[in-house]
Parts: C-alpha cells; sequence; structure tokens
C-alpha cells in the first residue's frame, strides 16, 4: 500500500450514494436510480480503525455496508465529468452504518433518513492512499466480514455511477473542498450485526478497516 494522505487534511462533510450498485438495491425492494441518490454524514460520524461502533439506543436493527471511500483535494465546483478525478486525491475503506429499522420508518413517512446514517460512530473510516497508487479505482475488490464471516463480496466495477460521474454531479450541488469525503456506495450482502460483533472491511491495495461493535 501507498503514503497515507489522511493526516493532511481535516474532513468537512460526507457525502453518500445510496442505491449505487443494482444488486444492493434489489435486496432492500428499491428501484434503480437514474441520478444519484445522495445523503450526508457530519464529520462527527467518523470512528478510526480500531474503534467501536456503539449502536444508539432508539435502534435495534443495526446494518453494515463496506464502500469505498474517495477523500478530495482541492475546491471542485460544477466540474465535468471529464475533470472530475483531478479533485480526487485519494481512496479508503469505510462502513456506512445504517439503522435500517430507523430508515425503513423514516423513508415509509417520507422524511430525511440522517438519524438512521448519521449517529455517532456511524462511519467508521481508514487513512487515504494516494490515487496515484490505484491504478483503477473502477475495478476493486470490496469485503467485509463480521466474526470471520464474509458477508460482503463485491467490485466497483458494478458501480451503476461510476466515480468520474459522481463527483461531477456532487459538485454541481455542493461545493468540494479539500477534505470532504465521498462515500460510493454498497454492493449486495447488508446486514445486521450486534454488540460483541467485530467487522473487518478490505478494499484491495488500498485499506483494510477493523471495527467493534458495543
Amino acid at each position: 500500500m501507498g503514503n497515507h494522505i489522511r493526516m493532511n487534511y481535516a474532513v468537512g462533510k460526507i457525502v453518500c450514494l445510496a442505491r449505487n450498485y443494482a444488486e444492493h438495491a434489489k435486496e432492500l425492494g428499491n428501484e434503480t436510480p437514474t441520478a444519484p441518490v445522495l445523503f450526508m454524514k457530519p464529520a462527527s460520524a467518523i470512528i478510526d480503525n480500531g474503534g467501536a461502533v456503539r449502536i444508539p439506543s432508539y435502534s435495534s436493527e443495526c446494518h453494515y455496508e463496506v464502500e469505498l471511500a474517495l477523500i478530495i483535494g482541492k475546491t471542485a465546483k460544477n466540474v465535468s465529468p471529464a475533470d472530475a478525478m483531478d479533485y480526487v486525491a485519494g481512496y479508503g475503506v469505510a462502513i456506512d452504518m445504517t439503522l435500517r429499522d430507523v430508515q425503513n420508518q423514516l423513508k415509509g413517512k417520507g422524511l430525511p433518513w440522517e438519524i438512521a446514517k448519521g449517529f455517532d460512530t456511524s462511519c467508521p473510516l481508514s487513512q487515504f492512499v494516494d490515487k496515484k497508487d490505484i491504478a483503477d479505482p473502477n475495478n476493486l475488490n470490496l469485503r467485509l466480514s463480521v466474526n470471520g464471516e464474509m458477508r460482503q463480496n463485491g467490485t466497483t466495477a458494478d458501480m451503476i455511477h461510476r466515480l468520474p460521474q459522481i463527483v461531477s454531479y456532487i459538485s454541481g450541488i455542493f461545493t468540494l473542498e479539500a477534505g470532504d469525503v465521498i462515500l460510493t456506495g454498497t454492493p449486495a450482502g447488508v446486514g445486521q450485526v450486534v454488540p460483541g460483533d467485530q467487522m473487518l472491511a478490505e478494499i484491495e491495495n488500498v485499506a483494510t478497516l477493523s471495527i467493534y461493535v458495543q
């Protein structure tokens, strides 16, 4: 693995994609979107490798979602897909922790998802490797195991919206600044964790992330 670069940046905002892998959309009974579906997490949601997810008392169904994370290296506003990757500084691995019961209740009422997605400890996040060290970010293997049992095993090649389109689209809505993080969606295989579980998330040649559940 190459040089870790996250320490050069303070994370600002975390912009996340939902339903960016067709099989994951299908497993949750969602339509495959034509445009990216976005939500946000606060920077306060981040925990580092070796940290612990604390499931809030208002949920009894907490799910893992392994994702490729991008970190932005310079201000991007209304950038084209052709230029978008010039604004990406590096890649990491994240777990989008989701309170599925709470999310489903909110979706049923047509309400925002943030309390299901942005709670404290909901964004385990690795260090980032320089993008120059990753030959093809659109063909990376993502894996997540729980207590040593493989639960997710996918590839970024199955993304519906590719990285240049993602960065371009988001930059047309939110100005992206150095240190902002983008979570690019999760492959199929999401499921529940409970206190005492140990998660291991890995993206080949990028990073591993070991997280305990409390």
